[in-house]
């Protein structure tokens, strides 16, 4: 990294993920809700993104952030309580249902705390070992190792249409020599391993993106109808950013559409008819690490349940990373 990214931008990182959260959770109401449109429709309602307050009681964090700060929170004081008594004892049977968006949710803080490339073992090494605690299959804790991935190539300033050629070509086979070298499950995790470095080579086939260059191709027609119908097209089973592999998907889309424009980010990111919440938390991580807090109204974060916590641990995270 030429320039190191400031304090600054690691605070807005951590605090516009519990933001981002809490806006497309909607205690429960939006992140529940199948229409991007109906969505969108009740935020206009509300007079629009500007003027919510997201704080306590209406607008409480998801666990998302709960899981997010855990994991910032035990990468930023060790992580030894991990290992209960027995070698391999935090290991987690292998589960061929373990796709889910759980473990790329919450590993956003990895990236900021091995954001260098040269530390792309160890991002990916901690994301493998704690996504598979709880989501052993490769497409879930492969989804950990994109979204720690995305937010390390945001603190490196890395060109955003790179960030998926990164994804498969770099981080993936570092992933499967990792797993193969740690003789966990790797019968099985070999045997799963495909879907998700295919399906995300799909998604940068149909953006435009497989060389890496941009820009971005999109659609004529792209807003919350669309957007819902071609984020199910990402999904495993038709519930968009459900898994591993599309919640970062999502994410990454927005940020590649919204540029440095905080509502559009959001409209894209964290009102649509899937797993909103998940797919707002990564992507407003990135997008603070980016922008800082500029362009954001304040009461979408200031008020913010767990802010303190979220600063520190980001304080916390710059300090161990510099």
């Amino acid at each position: 990294m030429d320039r190191p990214l400031s304090l600054q931008h690691y605070k807005a990182g951590m605090l516009l993920s519990g933001a981002g959260d809490a806006l497309g959770y909607r205690n429960q109401l939006w992140e529940y809700n199948e229409s991007g449109p109906e969505i969108h429709k009740e935020l206009q309602e509300l007079g629009g993104l500007k003027n919510i307050t997201a704080e306590l009681p209406d607008w409480p964090v998801s666990d998302d952030t709960v899981l997010h700060l855990a994991t910032a929170e035990g990468l930023a004081t060790g992580v030894s309580q991990l290992k209960p008594g027995s070698e391999g004892g935090y290991r987690v049977a292998y589960n061929p249902d373990g796709t889910g968006c759980g473990a790329a949710m919450r590993s956003m803080c990895i990236g900021l705390r091995y954001p260098r490339p040269e530390q792309l073992s160890s991002l990916v090494a901690v994301a493998v070992e704690t996504g598979r605690m709880t989501h052993p299959h490769p497409t879930g804790f492969l989804g950990a190792v994109a979204s720690a991935l995305f937010t390390a190539y945001a603190v490196q300033r890395r060109p955003m249409a790179s960030w998926g050629v990164g994804l498969v070509k770099e981080a993936c086979p570092v992933a499967l020599e990792f797993v193969k070298s740690r003789g966990c499950a790797v019968e099985e995790c070999v045997r799963d391993w495909g879907y998700f470095s295919e399906k995300w080579q799909w998604y940068l086939d149909l953006r435009g993106l497989a060389s890496g260059t941009g820009p971005a191709i999109w659609p004529d027609q792209y807003g919350p109808a669309e957007r819902d119908e071609a984020y199910k097209s990402f999904s495993l089973s038709g519930w968009a950013g459900r898994s591993g592999h599309d919640a970062p998907m999502i994410a990454l889309d927005a940020l590649l559409g919204a540029g440095s424009d905080w509502e559009e980010l959001m409209s894209r990111a964290g009102f649509h008819g899937g797993d909103s919440d998940s797919t707002a938390v990564i992507a407003c991580c990135c997008w603070g690490l980016l922008y800082g807090l500029e362009g954001v109204p304040q009461g979408n974060h200031k008020n913010l349940e767990y802010r303190d916590r979220l600063e520190n641990s980001a304080e916390e995270l710059y300090r161990l990373s510099h």
